[in-house]
């Protein structure tokens, strides 16, 4: 049996990239064919929804020609033990409550059954479907096709009936339905709470490393309060997190002209709910976040850790707002078991719905995301030019797209055309960081801090916690996950040991020091410049 899926599987694999192979196809777990029916194990409900409208057709064809049966069907069974496996590979996606009710009961899907919503996934996901498969054995119902992106949205009764237009959103005025503030007195203005009209899902550009992100991000927004709520999106700094939430409220805006989306940092959460507290309005803070909006998104929610007043009334706002079904977006720069200092009850809730990571782009999505930035900046990018900056600069999204720019600035100040000689001789003078990084160890860094600070290694990997030795530690900490882009378990392991919360912890505090602390700064570049990653 296993034989048969290991072949099964071998027909796929080399049609599909590795990551989108170690993503969704082996995770599944094969349990046999009876009658017609081959039965599936998968991590989520989510995963029914994917493959179904991905890569079942072939799944099917190929059993079929490896057994010789025909009309074959699925029935799925969701086995939360895989979703380890998941997380392992770096795409986690965590069941919703009513998914965790039917996977402890062990309860079979209906045999080729869909569960994707009518609207799941939309126009955005034509892009996403660019690992898709296209039917012969037997054709997927409509709602796989259309969560494929091979209909129009808003199809109900088949192929043929005509897309449904959507009325055009003026996108300059979203902000009008966004709550207002408080009022005029407190910390926040309207323009606070403005979505990014740059922030659309048409032109955020996918790829393996953010499939599942976009695709439960289109599926919140097309039914909001319904699939994946709450929405926990995290991913290191530049990665496109805020791009897809934002895009998140101007899709609600365009299906319901008349809804109410509030989008705010968790920090202006905080100076918010402490205002309130100090001029005795709370009441109406709690109606502007309980009963004032349908759909809540607040960015960075790793700033909430440590502030339990604020946990406590965000943890209330949470529930309230779930119960009455109103859609949560929440985005962090961590896996949410992995904020420090943060609420068990609030980390179980995060949980509830879909937490889905974005990864560093892969080479492919790098140049696509050059090529849709110089479409929108209206510049000439040469195949050449955007293959050498995409493999220079390799870890984050933000520099990748600053560096085109700047790359444009430097032509248009030599009144010289972007091509491949400018780039090099630009890139070759002024080195992203990530490559010298590459070349760069931690036992480097340490070496360099311990010679800035003039204290022993002994000294920055033991536990003392002596501001004499605690801040060089924290800064070096800081350096390895600036510049080597390690994780924080590795970055620990490599400092005596230490937990990753530790590290953590120092990242968040150097983070805040480099901006206001001279001493800081100044400890960092020279650092930086001793092992040549400055």
């Amino acid at each position: 049996m296993d034989g048969l899926w290991e072949s099964t599987l071998g027909r796929l694999r080399g049609r599909l990239a590795e990551e989108t192979y170690a993503t969704w196809l082996e995770p599944i777990r094969f349990d046999g064919i009876e009658g017609r029916i081959v039965r599936l194990r998968i991590p989520n409900r989510f995963f029914a929804d994917w493959i179904s409208a991905r890569y079942l057709p072939d799944i099917l064809e190929s059993l079929a020609a490896l057994t010789g049966a025909e009309g074959l069907d699925v029935s799925w069974v969701v086995d939360p033990s895989l979703q380890e496996q998941v997380t392992s590979a770096g795409q986690v996606a965590s069941p919703a409550v009513a998914d965790r009710e039917v996977a402890s009961t062990g309860v079979m899907l209906a045999p080729g059954a869909m569960l994707a919503d009518e609207a799941m996934l939309s126009r955005g996901a034509r892009m996403a479907a660019a690992g898709r498969v296209t039917a012969r054995a037997s054709r997927p119902p409509v709602r796989a096709l259309r969560a494929a992106g091979e209909l129009p949205f808003d199809v109900e009764g088949g192929a043929d009936r005509a897309p449904i237009a959507r009325p055009p959103v003026a996108r300059s005025v979203a902000a009008d339905r966004v709550a207002p503030p408080v009022e005029s007195g407190s910390p926040v203005g309207e323009q606070s709470y403005a979505l990014n009209p740059r922030y659309l899902f048409d032109n955020f550009v996918v790829g393996p490393s953010n499939q599942l992100a976009h695709a439960a991000s289109i599926a919140a927004s097309s039914s909001p309060g319904k699939r994946y709520n709450p929405l926990f999106i995290y991913s290191k700094v530049g990665l496109g997190k805020t791009h897809l939430v934002n895009a998140v409220g101007h899709r609600v805006l365009e299906d319901r002209r008349d809804a109410r989306v509030l989008f705010l940092s968790a920090e202006r959460f905080t100076n918010e709910f402490i205002w309130a507290l100090q001029h005795k309005r709370i009441d109406e803070f709690r109606a502007r976040y309980r009963g004032s909006c349908d759909v809540l998104v607040i960015d960075d929610i790793q700033f909430l850790a440590g502030r339990e007043q604020t946990q406590e009334e965000f943890f209330h706002t949470f529930n309230a707002l779930y119960h009455a079904d109103k859609q949560i977006v929440v985005t962090s720069d961590v896996y949410p078991q992995h904020i420090p200092e943060m609420q068990e009850r609030l980390i179980s809730r995060f949980q509830w719905g879909l937490v889905a990571d974005i990864q560093a782009p892969e080479l492919d999505t790098r140049i696509a995301i050059l090529r849709k930035k110089a479409e929108q900046e209206q510049l000439h990018l040469g195949d050449d030019v955007a293959l050498l900056v995409a493999q220079v600069v390799q870890s984050n999204v933000r520099e990748l797209e600053g560096t085109l720019l700047r790359l444009a600035v430097l032509a248009d100040a030599q009144q010289r055309p972007l091509d491949i000689e400018l780039a090099r001789m630009a890139l070759g003078a002024h080195q992203p960081k990530g490559r010298d990084a590459r070349q760069t160890s931690v036992e480097d860094i340490q070496r360099a801090a311990c010679e800035y600070f003039q204290i022993g290694i002994k000294e920055l990997m033991s536990d003392r916690r002596h501001r004499n030795v605690s801040l060089p530690r924290m800064i070096a900490m800081y350096i390895c996950r600036e510049r080597l882009d390690l994780s924080y378990p590795m970055i620990g392991a490599r400092f005596g040991n230490k937990d990753h919360t530790t590290v953590m912890n120092a990242h968040r505090k150097i983070s805040g020091l480099v901006e206001s602390d001279e001493r800081v700064k100044r400890a960092i570049e020279v650092i930086e410049r001793k092992v040549g990653i400055s």
